[in-house]
């Protein structure tokens, strides 16, 4: 299955980034989004970005002027009609994953594989969106993309064999590592993630510790590059509820129930670093 061409839907941090990767390994990439304001912010992410590597002899000038290049934009998603590849990565919203497969599923091609960035909804709900089950899975890339080497590659009830295949292939070429778990609750990453950074939590609620106590114990003691607390901020604090909400919900257990400090922030409006502030000030 060779892919060529790969569609994104979404020019937020996700979904440019995405972009960044695929063009960088030479790759025809449809950056999709709701307004021209929206994909204009994408691209300066995007030559930012580029250029920071050139700055650093991580890049030359001509490779990241060819990456741009092969960049086009769009609002609409009939422009990924003729996409081998289209990976969505829109607000972790269940009804709007929903509806934009039912259309991609419509507008592309029959053999294109339709990809989803979430970090916690079912894949397989997902797939009964659309009617090509087997050629639907879950591309879950980690922030920032173009420096986090994983990709979670969750595959769905019918994902076919050659489905994978192509996607462990092309993330590969993308210059990451793929590792491929079956569709449950939270994946791999945030089932075992989540809940170290609600216990952090939940560790601060109750007085047991100052962030920047808990953080340096997990980084000095655990080897983490970055402590829970700033870990949660960096996510955004109303991401690390909706995932351990989707966990409780999925597994039916208690154990996963989100800390009350977490709901209170988010409440609140301290989403982390996107807010300005959460644990720590921005």
């Amino acid at each position: 299955m060779t892919i060529r061409s790969v569609g994104v839907v979404g020019s937020g941090q996700m979904g440019n980034g995405i972009s960044q990767v695929a063009a960088c390994s030479g790759l025809n990439v449809t950056m999709v989004d709701i307004n021209e304001q929206f994909l204009e912010r994408g691209i300066a992410t995007i030559t930012n970005s580029l250029a920071r590597l050139v700055s650093k002899q991580k890049m030359s000038q001509d490779d990241a002027d060819s990456a741009i290049s092969l960049i086009a934009t769009s609002t609409s998603l009939e422009s990924l009609a003729e996409c081998d590849l289209v990976v969505e990565a829109i607000p972790e919203v269940p009804e709007m994953k929903f509806s934009t497969f039912k259309e991609l599923d419509e507008i592309c091609k029959p053999k294109a594989i339709l990809a989803s960035n979430t970090s916690s909804i079912s894949i397989n709900e997902i797939a009964a969106k659309t009617n090509r089950p087997e050629r639907v899975i879950g591309m879950h890339f980690m922030n920032p993309v173009p420096i986090m080497k994983l990709v979670e590659v969750i595959n769905g009830r019918e994902t076919s064999e050659a489905v994978t295949s192509g996607v462990m292939s092309i993330s590969e070429k993308m210059g990451k590592i793929p590792l491929s778990c079956q569709d449950s609750p939270g994946f791999v990453s945030n089932r075992i993630l989540m809940p170290m950074i609600n216990e952090a939590i939940l560790t601060l609620q109750e007085g047991v510790a100052e962030p920047e106590a808990i953080d340096g114990i997990m980084k000095l003691g655990m080897n983490h590059p970055i402590g829970p607390l700033a870990l949660a901020d960096l996510i955004g604090l109303d991401t690390v509820l909706h995932i351990m909400n989707v966990l409780r919900t999925g597994m039916d257990d208690d154990k996963y129930a989100p800390a009350e400090l977490l709901e209170k922030m988010v409440e609140e409006g301290s989403l982390g670093r996107k807010s300005g502030s959460g644990f720590y000030s921005y």
